[in-house]
């Protein structure tokens, strides 16, 4: 079933299960490279005002950093949804999901591997954002595009 991103008047917005879980503070749309930029600075920014650790704060920009350039490279442009914890939740931390316009992707479990690439790269991005963050989820529709839903805790060690 297909749970991903919601497109109203060509404007790309975050899901309903990411609404649910957190409280939305900003969005980076990346189109072009140096929207990776921005959306990592944006990361530091967030968490750092969230009161992350900066190793913790390293490892989310490094996954945000990874999802942008998927949403750059194979994407065709998309948003980065940056929320935090509501306040009734068990949890605190920081809510990315990372939704694109692209073709889909055709085999997930494929491209969760390590080492498989259809752009020949080193093919670690998404199973080495699966690692980094504390929750992980992914939703796709050929030719519709992909979300990548992920969230870091407060209290998470490295």
């Amino acid at each position: 079933m297909w749970i991903g991103k919601v497109v109203i008047n060509d404007t790309i917005e975050p899901t309903r299960k990411f609404l649910e879980r957190s409280v939305l503070i900003n969005k980076v749309s990346v189109k072009q490279e140096v929207d990776i930029a921005n959306a990592v600075k944006e990361t530091f920014v967030i968490t750092g005002k969230m009161g992350f650790r900066r190793s913790i704060q390293f490892l989310v920009a490094t996954s945000v950093s990874e999802l942008a350039r998927n949403i750059f490279q194979y994407g065709n442009g998309g948003i980065i949804f940056f929320g935090e914890s509501k306040p009734e939740a068990p949890q605190k931390g920081i809510h990315i999901e990372a939704c694109d316009q692209g073709p889909g992707i055709e085999d997930i479990a494929l491209a969760m591997q390590d080492h498989y690439s259809t752009g020949g790269t080193l093919g670690l991005g998404l199973p080495g954002v699966k690692r980094m963050m504390d929750e992980f989820s992914i939703a796709t529709q050929m030719g519709e595009g992909t979300c990548v839903t992920c969230a870091k805790w407060e209290n998470s060690r490295e």
